[in-house]
């Protein structure tokens, strides 16, 4: 029974360790800002945007940046800055939704193959290295394009395409797990293989998961702003940041502003999710945290 007991004794130091990891690593402060702050503009985008994103002013079309338009306007006469701000709500929503469905069913899908090994384990492990075969953006291209063009379609093939990683993270530790000591007092005490997959294997692996998310975010908030620039994301006129640097690629040498702004907002969110996530990946790797 003490056993059983402490069986999730090792995630509590695990979840110490990242505290102290971001308190030793100032670089990931940096990223939690940078992340911090996207996101409160994305949560705070009615306030925060000085026009309306959506309204054409042909008028207005193509000025460079000013007072009125601080990050100048598109061939529409719309004012980029207001387009970028609510861009920033379609990448963290379709990023965040995607790899929250990928890391459930990813995760669900390796725990199950690590513990019951055999014939399931084969048959999850050959569709891994199937979708692993393809390149990310070339299977998301192929399931968008197959789905459609809207929110809910570049939600679903994101995600698909992020499934395999979770697996592999999730069905390493559990195999590793699975046999030790707290698990077979489990057994012997008749406990169901749900029971010491959720309450006794989860916790000790969930904190692997949780950084991959981190990383692959980043990945999936690039996915979709390439997905976006080849007209398979969100249709228009809803501003997203790859289709805004699709309408600025033609005017990209009389109107730079239209593709540099929303490529710099890319370019901060990416690298504000690979901070946090190499701080959280240098937390729960024993190697690097010993260094």
């Amino acid at each position: 029974m003490t056993s059983i007991a402490t069986a999730a004794a090792p995630a509590a130091p695990r979840s110490n360790a990242l505290w102290a990891a971001l308190g030793r690593n100032r670089l990931s402060w940096i990223g939690l800002g940078l992340l911090l702050a996207i996101v409160l503009m994305a949560i705070f985008a009615p306030w925060l945007a000085p026009h309306d994103p959506l309204k054409q002013n042909i008028v207005s079309r193509l000025e460079p940046p000013s007072f009125e338009f601080w990050l100048g306007t598109d061939s529409y006469g719309r004012d980029v800055l207001s387009r970028l701000i609510y861009g920033s709500r379609v990448s963290l929503m379709v990023g965040f939704v995607a790899i929250l469905i990928a890391m459930t069913i990813g995760s669900s899908l390796g725990v199950l193959a690590g513990y019951l090994g055999g014939v399931f384990d084969r048959l999850v492990m050959g569709l891994v290295d199937v979708l692993l075969s393809f390149p990310t953006l070339v299977l998301g291209l192929m399931i968008a394009a197959m789905l459609g063009a809207s929110l809910e379609n570049l939600i679903i093939a994101i995600a698909i395409t992020e499934i395999a990683p979770f697996v592999r993270v999730a069905r390493a530790p559990t195999i590793a797990l699975k046999n030790r000591d707290f698990i077979e007092a489990g057994r012997a005490l008749g406990y169901s293989p749900l029971r010491l997959m959720g309450v006794h294997i989860v916790p000790n692996m969930i904190s692997d998961v949780i950084v991959l998310g981190s990383l692959w975010m980043a990945s999936a908030i690039r996915t979709e702003a390439s997905l976006s620039f080849i007209g398979l994301g969100v249709p228009p006129p809803t501003a997203t940041w790859g289709s805004m640097i699709r309408e600025g690629f033609e005017h990209i040498l009389d109107a730079w502003w239209l593709t540099v702004f929303p490529s710099l907002a890319i370019l901060l969110t990416v690298l504000a999710l690979n901070l946090l996530g190499d701080a959280l990946r240098d937390a729960i790797d024993p190697k690097l945290r010993s260094e």
